[in-house]
């Protein structure tokens, strides 16, 4: 019965509002209703609307484009046709924060034309679901002409209120929580996606998915409208007829961890895996080499065989000067600047094979883009497992397409990808499943406050993987990131398959001279948390947000086989914890570790431990310390 009163509800506000043709299309669940309409009878603008339960979360919101050498794309519209599909079905990703997902919508394909000559046309497609709704824009042929030049699109999203935000200018900035209309005096524009709190309890998030070969989107106000958003455009899109954008969406939730828990979201909207053979792609944790020695790689190897890591990745300067253009990145050529060396690299990656631990190599941009179709075979015929794109050039449609393709040309290598800096995922992983993570992240290289990571969860990660380059026995940790317990928590919160820990350390048996990658000299001490590091896995088979609130606190449980860990970070506030242990499996017995902050425990990192037996009746009690962190695995006994 729901869905004929959301129906009434849509005629009623169409009839009382100026002559229009529309279309009505609602989620699976009937929770999310979307009207597209061709409004206005002198100019026939092309716009969506969307409710929530009801209320208005998009008011009605115009669409189009300007078109180099053509009339602008939004106007003198009429509806041509219109078709519907629902689709549900379900898909196993390669890794994940899930192992299965569910990709179930409505959708409304609707074909407009121009009115008057030259009669173009044009697609858009909206999917519905229950997450949220998405919808992207399809240019149609014309009569002799092959492609069109995306000069500015039109795409808004108006607001029903002047409502808080959380925004940030680029990738890597600090996040500020902004009125929407004070979005535009930010330097630029805000990265996506963009989180909002219209209420309380009701959240969106705004964004891009499926972007591969168009100039990226950014959010701003638009002019003389400080309620409604306007998509930005790094620079102009050249689209080959017939040709697709990148999906625009807006997910809805009833709070900022339904929204976290919904990022599989992003990846329905983008292809299915494209390889046909995945075994090489093997998630894991990363140890980074800071002294570019063969003494230290071989010392990175021996700690990561023996604490459960997988990984040893060579940073920049390991074959010259990252920044110079002479460079070469087909020699091991050690920049001395960072270190005196001597560094046999090949040596290291035989030494790590009989270990079975894989060795990363950091390329910055400026040799990629010279040597790129050179240096990945060579790498895969050295034994590289995975390559770290640095300092990649991001935003226009040239460097978006190059960077994607040169994610494709790893594949071809069986090569494995992180690319570090400002590039933000939109769900690329789900069809090339070897771009593993990626930066775009203020990480604790940047030393974020604890409010800063608990923004960072809920708006960044919302995006998918996050390489936020772990820390543990660097100074800064205590100082300004909320201390050990904290790093143990975020490994659990803050979702990455190649996890990197241990950013600014180095193992016993490395050279102690400072320099290198890295710029302290750190020993990894045999601290017993770190047991929690060794057996922590990178994926996961189900993610719960327990709660949340953004810069403030949050809690976040992962299953992995049989076993649960959890995270918990606080920021100014002291709290009382009181976490049902519901999601714990029926009818089982855990032995629960438990990691917190305690000055009193007499060690290095003072972390304490404790240890309880659960059941998913039980409730985890803690008090947590203002700034800082709890991390606990579960463990099934019986």
């Amino acid at each position: 019965m729901k869905k004929p009163i959301i129906l009434c509800f849509w005629a009623a506000f169409l009839f009382s509002c100026s002559p229009r043709s529309f279309q009505i299309i609602s989620s699976p669940d009937n929770q999310l209703t979307v009207e597209v309409s061709v409004a206005g009878a002198d100019t026939s603008d092309l716009e969506y609307a969307v409710r929530y339960r009801g209320e208005v979360v998009i008011a009605p919101s115009k669409l189009g484009f300007r078109i180099a050498g053509q009339p602008s794309f939004e106007k003198n519209l009429k509806i041509k046709q219109v078709s519907r599909n629902e689709i549900n079905r379900s898909w196993q990703p390669v890794y994940g924060e899930k192992s299965q997902i569910t990709d179930h919508f409505n959708e409304l394909v609707m074909r407009v034309q121009e009115k008057t000559s030259p009669h173009r046309e044009l697609e858009v497609t909206f999917r519905v679901y229950n997450e949220g709704m998405a919808f992207r824009y399809r240019f149609l042929p014309q009569p002799g002409v092959a492609s069109l030049v995306v000069e500015k699109e039109n795409t808004r999203f108006s607001l029903p209120a002047d409502c808080a935000c959380w925004a940030a200018g680029r990738a890597q900035a600090a996040y500020r929580k902004v009125p929407v209309s004070r979005l535009n005096e930010l330097p630029e524009p805000a990265e996506r996606p963009l989180v909002v709190e219209l209420s309380e309890n009701l959240f969106l998030a705004i964004g891009e998915a499926g972007l591969v070969d168009f100039a990226r989107m950014k959010l701003t106000t638009a002019a003389g409208a400080p309620t409604t958003l306007v998509t930005a455009l790094h620079g102009e899109a050249t689209v080959s007829l017939p040709g697709a954008t990148p999906w625009r969406f807006v997910m809805v939730g009833q709070s900022p961890g339904q929204l976290l828990e919904n990022n599989y979201f992003l990846q329905n909207l983008n292809d299915p895996c494209a390889l046909e053979e995945v075994s090489w792609i093997r998630p894991g944790k990363v140890i980074r080499e800071v002294t570019l020695t063969t003494q230290g790689g071989k010392a990175c190897v021996d700690f990561a065989a023996d604490n459960g890591l997988q990984y040893v990745e060579f940073d920049a300067g390991w074959y010259g000067p990252e920044n110079a253009d002479t460079s070469d990145a087909t020699t091991v050529t050690v920049d001395p600047a960072r270190s005196p060396g001597p560094l046999d690299l090949h040596e290291v990656i035989r030494y790590a094979a009989t270990k079975e631990i894989g060795i990363l190599l950091y390329v910055n941009r400026k040799a990629l883009e010279r040597q790129i179709d050179t240096l990945l075979p060579l790498y895969h015929s050295w034994g590289v497992k995975g390559v770290k794109y640095g300092f990649v050039q991001v935003g226009s449609q040239q460097w978006t397409a190059w960077l994607h393709e040169a994610v494709k040309k790893a594949a071809q290598n069986q090569l494995m990808v992180d690319i570090h800096d400002e590039y933000r995922p939109t769900g690329f992983s789900r069809t090339y499943p070897n771009l593993l993570t990626q930066e775009g992240i203020r990480g604790d290289e940047e030393s974020p406050s604890t409010e800063h990571t608990l923004i960072t969860l809920f708006t960044r990660m919302i995006a998918g993987a996050g390489d936020n380059t772990l820390c543990y026995f660097a100074p800064r940790v205590g100082e300004k990131m909320g201390g050990a317990a904290g790093q143990l928590a975020k490994s659990v919160l803050l979702y990455s398959p190649w996890q990197f820990l241990y950013w600014y350390d180095r193992p016993d048996g490395s050279p102690r001279q400072k320099g290198g990658a890295g710029s302290s000299v750190g020993i990894i001490s045999d601290e017993p948390e770190l047991h929690f590091w060794k057996e922590l896995p990178v994926v996961w088979d189900d993610t719960r947000v327990l709660e949340g609130k953004i810069g403030e606190w949050a809690t976040v449980a992962r299953k992995n086989g049989d076993n649960w860990w959890l995270g918990s970070l606080t920021a100014h506030e002291t709290r009382q914890l009181s976490i049902p242990l519901t999601f714990l499996d029926s009818q089982s017995v855990y032995e629960a570790v438990i990691y917190f902050d305690d000055p009193a425990a007499g060690s290095r990192t003072q972390v304490g431990i404790r240890r309880e037996t659960v059941t998913p009746e039980s409730v985890l009690q803690h008090t947590l310390a203002a700034n800082t962190g709890l991390a606990v695995s579960f463990r099934k006994i019986k």
